[in-house]
């Protein structure tokens, strides 16, 4: 059998199998895309639940392609924030592909794009899914400048892996970043997430669990991984939702006070509900009279 006859056999189990959902409303907001010039990671990173979340880096698990990258677009902020507006978001999430090729890692497009949305709908919050950043702890302050409600940066997968799933970053300047962003005085939600069936063992999700408990994170999400394509890394197991379940209460136990945890979960999936969770619970709870 071809590689790519395996890859088209491979058989998703029930709980991954969903319907596309690519009504009008998603025609409308890829027809917006398209006339502002702008690129979603739902798209590039060919994510399951497009459909859905439009109708409401390159690594070798993740479907954007890789090139030499273009200059920086600094009428992309402005952009940005125009379909924020015409979609009359209350929740938007920023992000970008790696841009190691810019002194700041892209931290002056991110504070700008955080700007322009504030100007345009100052009502909408803000999250940035950020790439590390080369390390640099002025990169990251220009960021943490520009006040984003939720900062998020995502190792991935476990350190065990990094030199086959992402040979370029490296985990513990991931956690170094988180690390510093916690420390930030602001009233700023820190985020990260991975996705799993890459070949981990549990014992080395557990060890990542401790390590972004200790980070300080308060949010943190755990997807399975499907291979995008037979060029992409394969998929060694499928998680069932009674294992993701069982993630969920060991990162929550572990003290990080919201695991998104499922099948089809994303860390831009529904994000506004992620940090509509985690508010929920800093609520005292109410004491009848």
């Amino acid at each position: 059998m071809s590689d790519s006859q395996a890859f088209d056999n491979m058989r998703k189990p029930p709980w991954l199998k969903i319907r596309p959902n690519f009504g009008p409303v998603y025609t409308e907001i890829k027809a917006l895309l398209k006339q502002l010039n702008l690129h979603t990671v739902c798209q590039e990173a060919s994510c399951p639940n497009i459909g859905e979340c439009f109708s409401a880096r390159n690594c070798r698990f993740c479907d954007i392609k890789s090139d030499i990258p273009l200059p920086p677009d600094c009428a992309e902020p402005s952009r940005v924030a125009q379909a924020v507006e015409k979609l009359h978001l209350q929740f938007a999430v920023v992000t970008s592909v790696t841009r190691d090729d810019l002194p700041d890692g892209g931290a002056g497009l991110f504070a700008r794009t955080i700007a322009e949305i504030r100007s345009r709908c100052p009502e909408c919050q803000v999250e940035v899914l950020i790439p590390d950043l080369g390390g640099k702890s002025s990169s990251l302050e220009i960021v943490l400048q520009a006040k984003p409600q939720v900062l998020a940066h995502n190792v991935e997968t476990v350190p065990e892996l990094y030199s086959r799933v992402r040979p370029k970053a490296d985990y513990q300047r991931s956690l170094k970043l988180l690390k510093r962003a916690a420390q930030n005085e602001d009233n700023l939600i820190i985020k990260s997430g991975m996705m799993v069936g890459l070949g981990e063992t549990t014992d080395q999700i557990m060890g990542v669990l401790k390590d972004i408990a200790a980070a300080g994170c308060q949010i943190f999400t755990i997807g399975q991984y499907l291979s995008p394509s037979k060029d992409h890394l394969p998929v060694t197991r499928f998680y069932t939702p009674a294992e993701f379940s069982e993630l969920k209460n060991i990162g929550e136990s572990f003290g990080i006070g919201h695991v998104e945890s499922g099948p089809l979960v994303r860390s831009s999936y529904m994000a506004h509900r992620q940090a509509q969770a985690y508010q929920n619970k800093l609520q005292p709870p109410k004491i009848d009279d």
